[in-house]
């Protein structure tokens, strides 16, 4: 090292092209693709024999998420966000362990932290008049058969048309977006008609009686202490002890609050008051028509806080793009939507459900899995790629479900399935199996869980979105490797 290297300021440092490309992580290639698209400035030095560049200008792009890591199957965009953190079989947001999260804050406490830095004790989400008004209008347009995920996806759409202001990106606007476009879709959806329940309704998914036998051994088989008196069964147990629901919200924290203000959901509200509460039992009311008890909306609630954001899904990179691309909150969440919407991404809960229901019918998980594993297919809900252990979120779902008396036939029958499964491979559980528990024992249709994913994840994306916007704007743009046939080729 000379005494001139020494002394050189290191902001001040110019970096080869080699050097470039190892801190982006990127081939040298892609160095030079970086200076045609002016995200890089370059300069040639006197008697030099390459291109420098400024290294705090390459670091700023590195930070910008401009950088392509190594991965086993060559390179995948990475982009930085400071949302949520996957290391070692747990998953955070914001530094913070997502099961704590949802066990002591309500999914609209989270969000709104999540979105601010804040967390705003009680804070409830209200949908206006006029974006409620054209999304249940349009929604109520739709045909009978209709889906929940076709129902949001028209919704958000909707609600989009009736705002004039929706192209505002400023923080403020943004967040007062988010904050009634939530409950917005789910007061869009309509509630579930009394004797619409999974008892009735099963065997549409699962086939003639055997779903309505499995449906009713899930969500009605329970024992005596399903029987008690309100105020003395369910309504007045968790996990921290048989307190009353005024008790309770003090021990358990949100999650015990939104249970025990909704002590009295076992009947329901009327339709004004009902979209001023928790959004957890609004949620409820639109997937089954079983009355809500407090362990059941604790769990609800826990998973809708579980499920707000988990790293850079297909859904979720859908957001960034368009969000690059500086379209609007309403936008962006359609394109979450869309990416959910595939049968890869979405659909996994409803797998499990329909599972669950089966081994509940035919009363074992043997011949279940033998099935699926005959046929070629993996078994529903079993394994994670981020994962090498059990899904944190699963393990959050698994100890709150314990707390719920009639959940407890499809909690055993997903442990047999684990068990079953674990002669074969050691498969741990994910999320979609826990949800798929409390679809199959409240009651609800096979695309719940879905819709309680759908409904979630839009908080996530919105968080997403804020983060994007502060980026430069469509730098979501990879250069393409052209693969065709190389000019000139004749004219067809």
């Amino acid at each position: 090292m000379t005494d001139h290297d020494v002394a050189q300021d290191p902001d001040e440092r110019r970096l080869s092209t080699r050097e470039a490309a190892d801190r982006l992580g990127v081939k040298p290639e892609t160095v030079y693709a970086y200076v045609s698209r002016g995200q890089l400035t370059s300069r040639r030095e006197p008697g030099g024999r390459g291109s420098t560049f400024d290294a705090r200008e390459v670091d700023a792009l590195a930070r910008r998420g401009g950088r392509r890591e190594p991965s086993g199957a060559g390179s995948e965009l990475a982009v930085r966000t400071g949302i949520t953190l996957i290391d070692r079989d747990h998953c955070y947001f914001r530094g913070v362990d997502t099961s704590e999260l949802a066990t002591h804050h309500s999914y609209e406490e989270v969000a709104e932290w999540l979105w601010t830095g804040e967390m705003r004790r009680g804070i409830r989400f209200t949908a206006p008049h006029d974006a409620l008004t054209a999304a249940r209008r349009a929604v109520d347009a739709l045909p009978a058969h209709t889906g929940p995920m076709d129902r949001l996806q028209v919704a958000v759409i909707a609600a989009a048309a009736a705002d004039p202001l929706r192209f505002d990106l400023s923080e403020r606007a943004v967040l007062d977006t988010a904050r009634t476009l939530i409950p917005t879709l789910v007061a869009a959806l309509p509630r579930r008609a009394a004797g619409r329940s999974l008892a009735q309704g099963g065997a549409e998914e699962a086939g003639a009686g055997d779903g309505r036998a499995a449906s009713g051994r899930a969500a009605g088989g329970l024992g005596a202490a399903e029987q008690a008196a309100p105020g003395q069964g369910a309504a007045g147990r968790g996990s921290a002890g048989h307190a009353a629901p005024g008790q309770a919200a003090a021990e358990l924290g949100a999650g015990g609050r939104v249970a025990a203000e909704l002590g009295a959901a076992e009947k329901p509200a009327p339709e004004p008051g009902a979209e001023d509460g928790p959004l957890a039992p609004r949620l409820w009311s639109r997937l089954t028509s079983e009355p809500a008890d407090p362990p059941s909306l604790r769990v609800l609630d826990a998973a809708l806080v579980l499920l707000i954001d988990h790293d850079l899904a297909a859904s979720t990179l859908a957001v960034r793009v368009a969000a690059s691309a500086r379209a609007h909150p309403y936008a962006i969440v359609s394109a979450g939507f869309g990416a959910l919407d595939g049968a890869l991404h979405g659909a996994a809960s409803g797998l499990a459900h329909r599972m669950l229901l089966e081994v509940l019918d035919r009363g074992s998980a043997a011949a279940v899995v033998a099935d699926h594993l005959r046929a070629g297919r993996r078994v529903p809900g079993l394994g994670h790629p981020l994962y090498p252990g059990e899904d944190p979120r699963a393990r959050a779902l698994f100890a709150l479900l314990e707390d719920v008396p009639r959940a407890r036939p499809a909690l055993q029958a997903a442990r047999d399935v684990i068990t079953t499964t674990a002669r074969h491979k050691e498969w741990h559980a994910n999320v979609d199996l826990a949800l798929a528990v409390l679809t199959v024992a409240a009651g609800m249709p096979a695309e719940a869980g879905e819709t309680i994913f759908a409904v979630a994840r839009t908080a996530g994306w919105i968080a997403h979105a804020l983060e994007e916007y502060e980026e430069p704007p469509l730098r979501m743009r990879p250069s393409g490797q052209y693969s065709g046939p190389r000019p000139p080729q004749p004219l067809p």
